[in-house]
């Protein structure tokens, strides 16, 4: 990993260091991990339920999340607080 990207794992719209989040081996992305901010209080998730709700009629949200491959930030779903928890790749692990 670049120390370019290395710097960026502080989410833009809460400030809390994103965790590394383990891609479920049956996606099609073709990364190993993601960086994914899992502040429950980060502004972009808990504005994302009201967002998801009044324009898709859908009871979900979304996470900030970086691809440490092409250094890209993308919105990745979830449906509830817990969703995708279980993914998060410890440091010692």
């Amino acid at each position: 990993m670049s120390e370019k990207t290395e710097l960026k794992t502080t989410c833009p719209h809460c400030e809390a260091q994103m965790l590394k989040w383990q891609v479920p081996p049956d996606s099609t992305w073709i990364n190993e991990y993601f960086w994914v901010c899992f502040n429950d209080e980060c502004p972009y998730y808990v504005r994302g339920w009201n967002i998801m709700s009044e324009k898709y009629q859908q009871n979900a949200s979304y996470r900030h999340s970086l691809n440490p491959d092409t250094g890209t930030t993308s919105p990745i779903p979830v449906w509830s607080a817990s969703a995708l928890k279980s993914g998060i790749i410890s440091e010692e692990g």
